[in-house]
């Protein structure tokens, strides 16, 4: 019971955070199609060097606030951005994301896995 009241808080914060009339647009029927199982090895390869600490800007695995504005993004736009690669600002803070976490043996299908899993520990 608690896990699910944990689990409706964080839904209602993620919803209500962008305002009124605004939502998330990632929702967990959007990950369903990713091995989520492949994203955990992948993310622990190749991403949670950064992710898991906050470097280069990084958002931190399970950090809800960190995530919360991406979100609005949808899956496969960010997706994309990590296959391609990405560097901007983000709040005041300037941003790397290496195309395919500095991998470029993963394939695209990876990659994927691995953001679907770090979406799935906010959602």
């Amino acid at each position: 019971m608690g896990r699910f009241l944990s689990a409706l808080a964080l839904s209602a914060a993620i919803t209500f955070s962008f305002g009124p009339g605004a939502r998330a647009e990632v929702t967990a029927a959007d990950i369903g199609a990713y091995d989520l199982a492949n994203g955990k090895t992948v993310y622990d390869a190749n991403c949670a060097s950064c992710h898991a600490t906050g470097v280069m800007g990084a958002p931190k695995t399970g950090t809800t606030r960190k995530w919360t504005s991406r979100l609005t993004q949808g899956v496969e736009t960010m997706v994309q951005k990590s296959i391609e690669g990405y560097s901007g600002e983000y709040r005041g803070t300037k941003t790397f994301m290496p195309a395919k976490g500095g991998n470029p043996d993963l394939s695209d299908q990876e990659v994927g896995n691995a953001v679907a899993y770090m979406l799935q520990q906010v959602l």
